[in-house]
């Protein structure tokens, strides 16, 4: 064996000195240091070896691995430099070439801004896996059976029990199972619904739910935390409104309105996303006492706030990959 290694080593290097061009250094790695050249078979060969010549062996096939490799990489920058062409080169008088730089998607920086705004009001980030079971995205909520949102044509199921989440609601959940009161929790991620695509729907968007959950929260916390991030995003001169309504899992329920001027035209009404006081029966479902604790929960469309900020009218433009209009932020 030891016999072998030193006649790879002189006949390689040999050879190396003989290597004239790039091509030609080519060949010669492919012969001696690819996954099917000499010194990898040579390798190979170790375990054959009795358990006394083994050590020896070794030592020296993987000096010659080395040797080789570093031989190969000095003879590379070699060749690499006595390749480039004659003459000045680089015309350092001519304008550089500004390199193109990347940037987070739109979607990714506005997740970013509200993660960072609910964060300064205290609350957390939590995650939960995309495909999930009924249970989270269905029962705990207290949706039963018969509600047209567990209606199959509505969702995504992969199977009888599993389906992709509809809502991040079920974060909400999942944060409630794993920890006691106090929770402070907002669960960002992607959604999914089959939804017709036009300009304000997808199949697939993105959400951020929050939660809070103590004794003595009120409607009036509920409130003034929104409030509070509707003036942080869009600033202070933005109304907001509540509007009676119903959702299974919070009780009283409310639909949240901003008051904004699209591309500087005419203010309008807008609707923001749900909201509400978090129904007991949700409370139950999880173990806490709802004779204890109260909590409120929202949930907005990621990209439902960040369109109007940026003027955007359709939701399309956001996953159509076009650079031109991705780099305008």
């Amino acid at each position: 064996m030891l016999e072998q290694i030193e006649k790879i080593r002189s006949q390689a290097r040999a050879q190396l000195d003989q290597v004239k061009d790039l091509q030609s250094l080519e060949q010669w790695r492919v012969r001696y240091l690819s996954r099917k050249g000499e010194v990898l078979a040579l390798l190979k060969l170790l375990g054959t070896l009795s358990a006394a010549d083994r050590p020896a062996a070794g030592q020296k096939a993987n000096q010659l691995k080395a040797e080789l490799t570093a031989a190969f990489d000095q003879r590379q920058a070699a060749l690499n430099q006595t390749a480039r062409p004659a003459g000045p080169g680089t015309d350092v008088t001519l304008p550089g070439d500004c390199p193109r730089l990347g940037r987070e998607h739109l979607i990714s920086q506005a997740t970013s801004e509200l993660c960072e705004i609910f964060g300064r009001m205290g609350f957390d980030i939590a995650e939960g896996p995309e495909v999930e079971d009924e249970f989270h995205n269905f029962v705990a909520l207290n949706i039963p059976p018969a509600h047209p949102a567990r209606d199959p044509l509505d969702n995504f199921y992969i199977d009888v029990q599993r389906l992709l989440r509809s809502q991040t609601s079920t974060v909400q959940i999942r944060a409630m199972e794993r920890q006691a009161p106090p929770v402070r929790v907002i669960a960002p991620g992607r959604t999914y619904r089959p939804d017709t695509v036009d300009a304000t729907h997808s199949f697939m968007f993105h959400q951020i739910e929050g939660l809070c959950v103590d004794e003595g929260v009120s409607m009036v916390d509920l409130k003034s935390c929104l409030n509070q991030f509707v003036h942080a995003y869009y600033g202070p001169q933005v109304r907001t409104r509540f509007r009676p309504s119903f959702f299974p899992f919070t009780e009283p329920s409310a639909e949240m309105d901003i008051h904004w001027a699209p591309g500087g035209g005419q203010a309008r009404w807008m609707e923001l996303g749900g909201c509400g006081m978090v129904d007991p029966a949700v409370f139950e479902a999880v173990g806490y006492d709802p004779q204890r604790y109260t909590g409120f929960a929202f949930g907005f469309g990621i990209e439902r706030i960040l369109m109007p900020k940026y003027g955007i009218p359709d939701i399309r433009l956001l996953y159509e990959g076009d650079v031109r209009f991705l780099s305008q932020w």
